[in-house]
């Protein structure tokens, strides 16, 4: 899984870094700080949502590397281009409260062959603040994630690959219920239906994940329509501890 994904994520990055992607001039990039307008992201990304508007805060916690001033087209585009997206992740400025950390380089559910450093990483943040919401979607390879951290206890967090449930962690909630997510032990199987004759859902879609968030903080591909001034966020390089890594083998 986790080979599958480091293989398959920078070949199938968005068409939209190529119109968003910032500028390389004599192999140094730069990064435009002009504030603007929120960009929406979500498909095929990983993001944390955090309810705070303390963004210098959620940098440091994170421990987030060579912090620069980047607007949201620059950092949007960054994350989504195929070279820049492996080490780097974009930090919002507010929307509604929430910070947004966007990037597939941060950490994701792994499974018992890897370091979990997700779940660590989450729980700092719950530490330090309200809430933390995770989130990844990534059709190509049927990888799906989300988990929510209220006042520093896990209350949820699940993730599904292409070799079944990676995290399972709370019991499923009232929102997961409500978009038909209650079984996950099958996949591609149609046409049947639950106690009420409606159809079961027993896989996640990326339409799920973004469904989900939006009732949990915002629906990331909606962001534009947010009621914020323009703003501009960071961008920062990712710890070198948030590499996959393997677990030894002991004797």
């Amino acid at each position: 899984m986790v080979l599958t994904i480091a293989i398959l994520l920078p070949l199938t990055i968005a068409i939209a870094a190529f119109v968003l992607a910032p500028r390389v001039v004599q192999r140094r990039v730069i990064f435009d700080a002009t504030p603007d307008r929120p960009a929406p992201f979500g498909l095929k990304m990983a993001w944390l949502a955090i309810r705070t508007r303390d963004t210098a805060r959620v940098i440091d916690v994170l421990g987030l590397v060579n912090p620069r001033p980047c607007n949201w087209s620059s950092g949007i585009g960054t994350v989504y281009d195929d070279q820049l997206s492996e080490n780097h992740v974009f930090v919002s400025p507010p929307v509604n409260g929430w910070t947004f950390v966007v990037g597939l380089s941060l950490p994701y559910p792994v499974g018992r062959r890897f370091v979990d450093k997700c779940t660590p990483m989450l729980l700092r943040l719950g530490a330090e603040f309200i809430e933390v919401q995770y989130f990844f979607s990534y059709p190509p390879i049927d990888f799906f994630a989300w988990a929510r951290i209220i006042h520093g206890r896990l209350v949820r967090a699940f993730a599904i690959g292409d070799e079944g449930t990676i995290w399972n962690k709370g019991k499923p909630t009232r929102d997961e219920k409500s978009l038909g997510l209650k079984l996950f032990e099958l996949r591609g199987v149609r046409e049947r239906t639950g106690d009420a004759g409606g159809e079961l859902i027993l896989y996640p879609t990326e339409e799920h994940v973004l469904r989900l968030a939006g009732r949990w903080s915002l629906d990331p591909t909606r962001i534009d329509t947010a009621p914020e001034s323009t703003a501009s966020g960071f961008i920062c390089l990712a710890p070198a501890a948030w590499r996959p890594e393997r677990l030894r083998r002991t004797a």
